[in-house]
C-alpha cells in the first residue's frame, strides 16, 4: 500500500491510532471518514487499510487496547484492609482516566457503534474491571466496613463517578489532580457507608 514518501511504520501505526482516537472523540465515530483519518496521520486513505482492515476494527482495536491497558494496569492487595483497597481504587481511576480522556470518551459514548460480536469482547473486558471494584466491595461489606445495600450497583454507581471527572477537568483549573483524587475518595466512603 501506498505511503507518504518518508512515513516510516513504525511511526505511523501508532499515529495512526492516536488520530483515529482523538477525531472519534471530537467528532463522533459516525462523522469521522477513513479519508479524514488519513488526512491527519498525512498519509494516502489507502496507506491505512496496511494497519486496519476497516474503520470498525479500527475503532475495536481502540476500545479493546484501552480496556486491557486498564485492566493491566490495576493491581490489588487482597489481603489489605477493604477500606484501604477501595482508596487505591479510586486514585488508580481517577489518575488512569485524567491519563486517557480521550480513550475514556470512546469507552462509553461509542459502544453503541461496534458489531455484536466487538460490542460482547468490550463488555467482558468491562465486567472483568467492574468485577475487581464489586470484589472490593463485596469484602468490605464482609467485614463490616462497608455499608452497602447493592454491591453491584454500587459498583456501577461509583465507576460512573469517578469516570465522569474527564467530563469537566482542565489541566490547571481551580483543583489539582491530588485534590480532586482526594475529595472523590471523600465522595466514595461515604457512598459505601464507612
Amino acid at each position: 500500500m501506498a505511503r507518504t514518501q518518508g512515513s516510516r511504520a513504525e511511526i505511523t501505526g501508532p499515529l495512526l491510532r492516536d488520530e483515529a482516537r482523538r477525531l472519534f472523540a471530537r467528532q463522533g465515530y459516525a462523522a469521522v471518514s477513513m479519508r479524514q483519518i488519513a488526512a491527519a496521520v498525512g498519509v494516502q486513505a489507502g496507506a491505512l487499510y496496511a494497519y486496519t482492515p476497516d474503520k470498525q476494527a479500527l475503532l475495536f482495536d481502540l476500545l479493546e487496547s484501552h480496556m486491557q491497558n486498564l485492566l493491566a494496569a490495576w493491581e490489588d492487595d487482597p489481603q489489605a484492609d477493604p477500606l484501604a483497597r477501595l482508596e487505591r481504587f479510586v486514585r488508580f481511576h481517577i489518575g488512569f482516566s485524567l491519563d486517557h480522556p480521550d480513550a475514556v470518551f470512546l469507552s462509553y459514548m461509542e459502544l453503541r457503534n461496534l458489531t455484536a460480536p466487538n460490542f460482547a469482547r468490550i463488555a467482558d473486558l468491562r465486567g472483568r474491571y467492574e468485577v475487581l471494584l464489586e470484589r472490593i466491595l463485596r469484602d468490605g461489606v464482609a467485614t463490616g466496613t462497608m455499608r452497602i445495600e447493592d454491591p453491584k450497583l454500587t459498583t456501577l454507581a461509583l465507576i460512573a463517578m469517578l469516570t465522569g471527572v474527564t467530563n469537566w477537568y482542565r489541566e490547571g483549573g481551580r483543583l489539582d489532580r491530588a485534590r480532586i483524587a482526594q475529595i472523590y475518595w471523600g465522595l466514595a466512603r461515604g457512598a459505601v457507608g464507612a
